[in-house]
C-alpha cells in the first residue's frame, strides 16, 4: 500500500485522536488495519478463532499503549510488532516445537533436488498447505517469508538459535513443496 502525505497526515490525526480517547477514531484506525493484521494472525496461528482472539487482544494492547507510539516507524509497523508478539504469546501457551533438523536430514533434503515444472496453485491451496506445517516450521516460515523478518530477528523473537530458524525454514519449504505437489 502506497501512502501519500495526506494519508499519513490523516493517520497521524487519527492516532492523536485515539491517544485522547476518541472512540470513533479508534474504530476508524481498527477498520484501516484490522484486515491486514487479521491475515497475519491467521497465517501464524492457523486457526480462525485463535486469530480473532489474538487480533482483539493485540488491538486492546495497542490502544492501551498508544501513548508509547513515538512515530519513529510507521504505525502499521508498530502495530504489526504487537500483533506478531500476541500471536507468539498464543503459540507459546502450547509450546512451539522448533527442534533443529539433524544435519544428515538437512543434507539429504538438499541432495534430493527436483525438476521445476509449471505448477499453477491458488492462494487458497498455498494457505491451506501452510496451515498443515508443524507449528515451529509454520511460525518461522510466516515470519521469514510473509512478514519479512530475517533469521537474526526470528531467533530473538522465538528465543532459538539462528541455525534453528534456518533449519525450520528449510524444513517448511521442503514440506510445502511435497504438499503442493500432491
Amino acid at each position: 500500500m502506497i501512502l501519500n502525505t495526506s494519508t499519513v497526515h490523516i493517520h497521524a490525526d487519527l492516532i492523536e485522536a485515539c491517544k485522547q480517547g476518541d472512540r470513533k477514531a479508534q474504530k476508524r484506525l481498527y477498520e484501516l488495519y484490522s484486515r491486514a493484521m487479521f491475515n497475519i494472525c491467521s497465517r501464524m496461528l492457523g486457526d480462525r478463532a485463535a486469530a480473532e482472539d489474538a487480533l482483539q487482544e493485540a488491538f486492546i494492547n495497542a490502544f492501551s499503549k498508544l501513548h508509547t507510539f513515538a512515530g519513529r516507524a510507521s504505525f502499521g509497523a508498530w502495530l504489526k510488532r504487537i500483533v506478531v508478539n500476541k500471536c507468539l504469546s498464543h503459540l507459546n501457551k502450547s509450546q512451539i516445537n522448533t527442534e533443529p533438523i539433524p544435519p544428515q536430514l538437512a543434507e539429504e533434503a538438499e541432495d534430493q533436488g527436483y525438476v521445476e515444472g509449471e505448477l499453477f496453485l491458488s492462494s487458497k491451496k498455498v494457505h491451506e498447505a501452510i496451515k498443515t506445517l508443524p507449528r515451529g516450521c509454520r511460525v518461522v516460515f510466516n515470519l521469514y517469508q510473509l512478514e519479512g523478518y530475517d533469521h537474526q530477528e526470528i531467533s530473538q523473537i522465538l528465543g532459538v538459535s539462528v541455525s534453528t530458524s534456518k533449519s525450520q525454514l528449510h524444513r517448511a519449504k521442503k514440506l510445502l513443496k511435497i504438499r503442493l505437489r500432491e
